[in-house]
């Protein structure tokens, strides 16, 4: 739904805190999907790039951090205007901590060098997967006022959960049968709740969203 401004220079604020979200969002998705290739392919020039990107994040984060403070100290937003930008600022800090989960895994992938992966890959792949629809989706809701797309974010976190559950008891059960592959398998459980931890991210960045729509904070909310 369009919402009208008084001022066009809110308008403009407004747009420039968007399209720093939607920048930041690509920066470490990018990042994300780099870490995953590096644990994938085993290539530590994906570890270097992963790690140079950290930069870019961290000097956006504090870029749009600023940016919200100084919207907010000039135009004095209420109701619908002050929860975006609320929002931009909680999202701001949930894409940083992605950032910091791929460059964890991307670091983690480096265990995995002389002995390649202690599991078949195909779960790991399809937990990276489901976590970057969760992203992709988690900030489309947010751009697109769309509370069901945010809804449908929660869902996928089971689908990610459950994979995490069975990618961890088969690690755990790995490690007692086979005492050589215990560093490896405790490297990849670590890759595991980095993926998982991104999708938790992912989860925060649509109960922002729909708490631009509706006003209601659903990160703490009951399930069921």
């Amino acid at each position: 739904m369009a919402h009208e401004h008084t001022y066009k220079a809110f308008d403009t604020d407004i747009d420039l805190l968007r399209s720093s979200v939607t920048t930041m969002a690509e920066l470490v998705e990018r990042q994300f999907l780099r870490s995953i290739d590096a644990v994938r392919l085993r290539d530590l020039s994906l570890v270097t790039q992963v790690l140079a990107e950290e930069q870019n994040v961290n000097r956006l984060h504090v870029d749009t951090d600023l940016r919200c403070n100084q919207t907010i100290a000039k135009r004095q937003p209420i109701a619908v205007d002050l929860r975006e930008i609320i929002a931009v600022l909680h999202i701001n800090n949930d894409l940083e901590r992605i950032g910091d989960e791929a460059k964890k895994i991307a670091l983690k992938s480096r265990d995995f060098q002389a002995t390649g992966s202690p599991i078949p890959l195909a779960g790991v792949e399809k937990m990276a997967a489901l976590v970057t629809d969760m992203l992709r989706q988690a900030i489309g809701s947010f751009l697109q006022h769309d509370a069901r797309a945010a809804a449908h974010v929660d869902e996928l976190d089971d689908e990610v959960d459950t994979l995490r559950d069975e990618l961890t008891r088969d690690l755990m059960k790995l490690m007692g049968a086979d005492s050589s592959r215990v560093s490896a398998a405790l490297s990849m459980v670590f890759v595991v709740q980095s993926i998982e931890r991104v999708g938790d991210h992912a989860k925060n960045i649509a109960a922002f969203a729909i708490n631009v729509v509706d006003g209601v904070d659903r990160r703490h909310a009951p399930t069921g």
